[in-house]
């Protein structure tokens, strides 16, 4: 904890404060101090218990993700508050876990939107890794029927999932680009230049057209 906090730097803080995120160590700097600590599951524990969003992340970055229960990831998830924990918890930990099909299942019906949105970004992973069984078509409905109300932070789990959609399956692709210009959800997100804008219909389109181009 003393060596986080020595990391922490007043002009990250700002910037992170910005995105939600109350702490102010790079992430540069924290990944190296994970890579020299190595996997450490009790003091991955240990940190997370702290409830310091630095040290929760260093938590991620140094734990098993099998060792947790299912019930541990379910609580460690609605804890995790802070967007870059939540992030990470997601996608460094659950996506590896035995848990995450279940837990992607009960956390896509819960009534907390943040809880809801890790698990439309499991959906997504499913959307893009192994499709296999899951009901494409009634995705679409959901997000079509919900996404334009939904608050922001499953408004861009869904948004991510509709254009993860479109991109890996041509079949629903001109449905996929069709509900996101109807829908118009991120239409406006200022892009910086050379990165790809988040709004599904251009998304898809530039994703698909860069796949081709290397074919």
């Amino acid at each position: 904890m003393a060596e986080l906090a020595a990391l922490d730097d007043p002009k990250a803080r700002a910037v992170n404060e910005k995105h939600g995120d109350d702490h102010g160590v790079n992430l540069g700097k924290l990944r190296a101090l994970a890579k020299r600590l190595k996997t450490q599951q009790e003091l991955a524990v240990e940190l997370w218990a702290t409830g310091d969003t630095a040290a929760r992340l260093l938590a991620l970055l140094i734990c098993r993700p099998k060792a947790f229960t299912r019930d541990e990831l379910d609580a460690m998830l609605r804890e995790a508050r802070a967007p870059k924990v939540h992030d990470w918890l997601v996608n460094y930990v659950v996506k590896k876990s035995p848990h995450a099909e279940e837990l992607r299942l009960a956390w896509s019906a819960d009534p907390d939107p943040v809880v809801a949105s890790a698990g439309w970004a499991l959906t997504t992973e499913r959307v893009a890794k192994k499709p296999e069984g899951l009901d494409l078509a009634g995705l679409l409905d959901v997000i079509e029927a919900a996404m334009k109300d939904a608050p922001d932070r499953l408004q861009w789990a869904m948004n991510h999932c509709l254009a993860q959609i479109g991109i890996e399956h041509p079949e629903h692709r001109a449905r996929a680009i069709g509900i996101g210009e109807r829908l118009e959800v991120l239409k406006d997100y200022p892009t910086p230049p050379g990165c790809t804008s988040p709004y599904a219909p251009v998304w898809i389109t530039e994703l698909v057209r860069r796949r081709q181009d290397r074919k």
